[in-house]
């Protein structure tokens, strides 16, 4: 199949005063992880289509719950109140349906589930094993090397760099982005960074061009869509711009990778692209992505899907076309609130000019 084939919590920050609709006969979505980029991309595309949004997180001032028809402020998911804090804003605000951003969030997600059902809101999550192997660079190395997905010489111990050729890339075994990532070329500052934190592991550092893809995984495995882009530049693991393409070799690398770990749901694959054309992965966020809207703006809606098989588990999800070749380059935006919670008009928004 190609790509292109068939602490507790605090009250709500009060809701900003625009044009959306608010009115409580019609079900909300609770989107979680609002202040990060993939939530304000969901949070967006959401508000866009007309859907009322009750977007949370634990910033107080982060930019998607300015962004949603409803802001609040949720504890972290490590909170004991984190669970409950979504069902009673899910109550107040009548959301039947969440959508989670953060990969850290899931493991509470999945096991406050039962209750977010009971409170009518449905939730489609990754198995937890799934994503434990997934946010673990160690663990997920394993799979894929069981699998037989290409994937780069990896070890967690300095004792296995006999078996991982240089140059290499050290980087923690959870984390993101980029955040903790070292390149080197000499084995004795490997084995010394390892030494130093054994929280570390060391790969071999790819060549070639750098890709990611954004894929939904059906309930029932079966690929709804992947679509690749390349990172045409990137800052602190973001990418800032990037373009469509359409690979069958990248779809079935990406596609063994997403079957090898279980995943459902949204996707975010990372790799690279040799110069001979071969695919290899280096990892999978088991979320939407930070570039999330060049996948939208290309045509393949998944968020859209994603949410038709949230509040149905028995839809059928058609796959999802994607146009290659559509480039994106991110500008930053902003919005501002006031002391009380309140909108502050944006300076930068067009206004009529009186003669």
């Amino acid at each position: 199949m190609t790509s292109t084939l068939p602490s507790r919590p605090t009250a709500p920050v009060p809701p900003l005063p625009d044009a959306r609709d608010d009115r409580p006969g019609r079900p909300a979505v609770l989107v979680t992880g609002a202040g990060g980029p993939a939530g304000v991309a969901v949070v967006r595309r959401l508000t866009a289509l007309g859907h009322r949004v009750v977007g949370v997180d634990a910033d107080a001032t982060a930019a998607g719950a300015a962004l949603a028809t409803v802001g609040a402020v949720v504890p972290r998911a490590d909170h004991v109140r984190f669970v409950d804090a979504l069902v009673a804003l899910a109550t107040a605000h009548g959301a039947d349906a969440l959508i989670g951003t953060v990969a850290e969030e899931l493991p509470a997600l999945a096991a406050g589930a039962d209750r977010l059902a009971a409170a009518g809101v449905a939730t489609w999550l990754p198995d937890p094993a799934a994503v434990e192997v997934c946010c673990d660079k160690a663990a997920f190395a394993r799979a894929l090397r069981t699998a037989g997905v290409p994937h780069p010489a990896t070890t967690d111990t300095p004792a296995g760099l006999v078996t991982v050729p240089g140059p290499w890339v050290v980087k923690p075994r959870a984390g993101r982005g980029s955040r903790g990532v070292r390149l080197l070329d000499s084995r004795a500052d490997v084995v010394e960074a390892m030494h130093a934190d054994p929280a570390l592991l060391t790969q071999t550092r790819l060549s070639g061009r750098e890709f990611t893809a954004d894929a939904l995984v059906g309930r029932d495995g079966g690929l709804v869509t992947v679509v690749p882009r390349w990172r045409d530049d990137t800052r602190a693991g973001i990418s800032v711009k990037g373009t469509t393409f359409d690979s069958a070799e990248v779809t079935t690398v990406v596609a063994a990778a997403l079957e090898a770990v279980q995943l459902t749901g949204p996707a975010n694959v990372q790799g690279f692209v040799a110069d001979d054309g071969r695919a290899t992965v280096v990892e999978i966020n088991p979320r939407f992505s930070g570039g999330l809207p060049l996948t939208l703006a290309a045509g393949a809606d998944v968020v859209s899907a994603y949410l038709t098989g949230i509040r149905d588990r028995r839809a059928v999800l058609t796959h999802l076309w994607f146009t290659p070749g559509v480039r994106m380059s991110r500008y930053f935006a902003e919005t501002y609130t006031a002391d009380d919670g309140s909108a502050v008009t944006d300076p930068c928004l067009a206004t009529a000019v009186r003669a």
